[in-house]
C-alpha cells in the first residue's frame, strides 16, 4: 500500500514538473491527440460530427499555440530577468571592491591623520616649552648685558678691595702711630722731670 501511495505521488509529482505552470498542457495535448485520432477514425459521410470535431481540433491547438507563446515569452521574459539580475549583480560586485578599494585608502588616511596628529601634539609640546625659554637673541643681549654689569662690578670690586687694602695699611699706621705714641705718652708719664 505504502508503495502505491509513492507510485501515485511520484506520478503527480512528474506531471506537476511537466505541467509547470503551463496550465493543464498536457492534459490539452492529451486531448489534441485524442481529438485528432477521433477525428481520424469517423467516417467520410458524418460530416457535420467531422466540421465540429474539426472546430474542437483547431480550438485546442489553437489554445496549445497561445500557451506554447505564452511560455514562449514568459521565457524570453526570465533570460532578460536573469541579464538583468546578472548585470546588477555585477555592478554590486564593481560597488563592493570599490567599497574595499576606500575602505583600505579610508585606513590609510586614518593612519596618517594619526600620525600626523601625533606629530601635531609633540609640535604644540615642543612649542609650549620654546615659549617658556626667551628667544635666543634676547637670550644673547641679556648676557652681554650681565657681563658688561659683571665686569663693571668686578672692576668695582677690584678698585674697592685696594681702596681696602690702602685703608687696611693706613688704619695698621694708623695703629702703630697710636701705640708708639701711647708709649711715648706712657713714658712721658714715668719720667715727669723730662719736660725740658
Amino acid at each position: 500500500m505504502a508503495t502505491l501511495v509513492s507510485a501515485e505521488d511520484d506520478i503527480i509529482r512528474k506531471r506537476l514538473l511537466i505541467d509547470g505552470e503551463a496550465e493543464g498542457d498536457d492534459r490539452r495535448l492529451s486531448k489534441v491527440l485524442r481529438n485528432f485520432l477521433k477525428f481520424c477514425s469517423l467516417p467520410p459521410e458524418d460530416e457535420a460530427e467531422r466540421e465540429s470535431l474539426s472546430q474542437t481540433l483547431c480550438m485546442n491547438i489553437s489554445q496549445c499555440e497561445f500557451s506554447m507563446s505564452k511560455v514562449q515569452l514568459i521565457q524570453i521574459m526570465n533570460c532578460q530577468e536573469l541579464a538583468g539580475y546578472q548585470r546588477t549583480f555585477s555592478d554590486i560586485e564593481g560597488k563592493i571592491a570599490e567599497a574595499h578599494v576606500q575602505i583600505a585608502q579610508s585606513r590609510e588616511d586614518l593612519q596618517t591623520a594619526r600620525q600626523i596628529r601625533k606629530h601635531q601634539e609633540m609640535y604644540n609640546a615642543l612649542v609650549k616649552i620654546i615659549e617658556e625659554h626667551p628667544a635666543r637673541q634676547e637670550t644673547r643681549s641679556q648676557l652681554a648685558a650681565l657681563e658688561d654689569e659683571l665686569k663693571v662690578l668686578t672692576e668695582t670690586k677690584t678698585s674697592l678691595e685696594s681702596k681696602l687694602l690702602l685703608r687696611r695699611k693706613q688704619f695698621h699706621l694708623l695703629m702703630l702711630s697710636i701705640a708708639e705714641l701711647q708709649s711715648v705718652l706712657g713714658a712721658d708719664k714715668d719720667d715727669p722731670m723730662d719736660t725740658s
